[in-house]
């Protein structure tokens, strides 16, 4: 049997992309094997947001090839989308495939034969464009990524994400609730609802057929499922309508991760996002009111041109106030084909790291307020099958991390929990409850 190894770079809609393509070479008769155990073929899902696309990928084929000298090494992803020459350059790569050809790899890889130069698929964008090719991740954790959406029309000067994914558009309804309830067969506990622009949801051959809050509710009656977590949402998407509806759902857990990118105004203009802080203001402050334990994670950019410090300290204090529960912290870096890209006021790199330094710590200090204002209480927590040091973590619906002494027969288990204290770490310690968990 041939085999075939995965490297994921990137977001959560990458994870659920390699899985599906992974289940392609399964049904082409591959064994899927872990990276270091000499495969024949090694596919790689890049990247185009995260930083040091291109060096990163280097790197991976460097590594394949020393497990597996004549290896057939294959890129695909948003940087062999955005840059196919550049990845063929690299020295050991044997093809490029690019988004509307990257779940057509099987059939694309017909001879093993290491290539004396790497061969090229890819084809504009726009041809991309009212395709929607669905994919989850299965089998290899607790939770399951459901793509749902792909593409996005919104035109953020720092993105490069349209240019590599196309414009925005959707699964149907239908098809999304079977893919859970199989899914929920299947023995998962947990979906993540991904997509580019997931509350964009409901768009189809260039025409919008229905909305996110649409899916919302029919993914509430999935019968099996006991969580379903959306995993980030625009503040502009984020209707009272949905939060409200999530306060009171079966399955949606109280979580909403949402991007600011900027507590400046001036600065969130700069980026072209379509909110101003009030509106972000109003969608915290509408969350906590109807569930106050609930988590909200925020990405913010830090050292996009033209942020001066007072802009920075505007957004550090902005975001101190808030009442959220963690940070994810990027540090602007310059992609090629952005608007950003020309932009006057370069902030120096190591104002952008001071800056990215800072934003770490008030992260830390958020989640820990988070987690301490949880002790003491009762939760449910689905935990994994990871064990490190004799512990095992899981996370309560509200996303807080815990963690208790390994037994396997807890894998994949809802458990009722206390919550007792903190560790050094970060971690909460929990002990088991014996009565059965009461769903409020």
């Amino acid at each position: 049997m041939k085999k075939v190894a995965f490297y994921t770079l990137g977001c959560k809609l990458n994870f659920s992309e390699t899985s599906t393509i992974g289940r392609l070479f399964t049904d082409a008769g591959y064994a899927v094997v872990e990276f270091q155990d000499q495969a024949d073929v090694y596919v790689i899902n890049t990247c185009s947001v995260t930083d040091h696309a291109d060096k990163k990928c280097r790197k991976v084929v460097k590594e394949a090839l020393k497990y597996s000298p004549n290896a057939f090494v294959t890129i695909v992803g948003c940087y062999a989308q955005l840059k196919p020459q550049e990845i063929a350059d690299i020295e050991g790569v044997d093809m490029v495939l690019g988004a509307a050809e990257k779940f057509r790899i099987v059939e694309y890889i017909t001879d093993l034969t290491k290539k004396p130069k790497a061969v090229v698929h890819q084809q504009n964008i726009e041809k991309v464009n009212h395709n929607f090719i669905a994919s989850y991740s299965i089998g290899d954790r607790t939770r399951t990524f459901l793509k749902v959406q792909d593409g996005c029309d919104y035109p953020c000067t720092y993105c490069t994400i349209p240019l590599a994914r196309g414009a925005s558009r959707s699964d149907t309804i239908e098809n999304v609730v079977n893919r859970a309830k199989m899914i929920a067969e299947s023995g998962v506990k947990e979906i993540v609802l991904t997509g580019v622009n997931l509350g964009d949801f409901g768009i189809r051959n260039g025409e919008r057929e229905d909305k996110f809050f649409d899916l919302v509710k029919a993914l509430d009656e999935v019968e099996g499922i006991e969580r379903i977590r959306i995993s980030s949402i625009e503040p502009n998407l984020l209707s009272n309508e949905i939060i409200e509806f999530v306060s009171t759902s079966k399955r949606f857990v109280p979580h909403f991760h949402i991007p600011l990118q900027s507590g400046s105004d001036k600065i969130l203009g700069l980026m072209r996002r379509r909110y101003r802080r009030d509106l972000y203001v109003e969608r915290v402050a509408k969350i906590k009111e109807v569930m106050p334990h609930c988590c909200i994670g925020v990405d913010v950019i830090v050292g996009f041109p033209g942020e001066t410090k007072e802009d920075f300290l505007d957004t550090y204090q902005f975001l101190n106030q808030l009442d959220i529960s963690y940070l994810h912290v990027f540090t602007y870096s310059e992609r090629e084909l952005t608007v950003a890209a020309e932009m006057k006021g370069v902030v120096p790199g190591s104002q952008r790291n001071e800056r990215s330094k800072m934003l770490h710590i008030l992260s830390d200090k958020k989640r820990r307020a988070f987690y301490e204002s949880q002790i003491g209480s009762e939760a449910e927590v689905l935990f994994e099958a990871d064990q490190k040091m004799g512990y095992m973590h899981g996370f309560t619906k509200n996303y807080v991390k815990v963690r208790a002494k390994y037994d396997p027969i807890m894998v994949n288990e809802l458990k009722a929990v206390k919550l007792l204290e903190m560790t050094a770490d970060g971690e909460v310690e929990v002990a088991e409850l014996e009565t059965a968990y009461v769903h409020h």
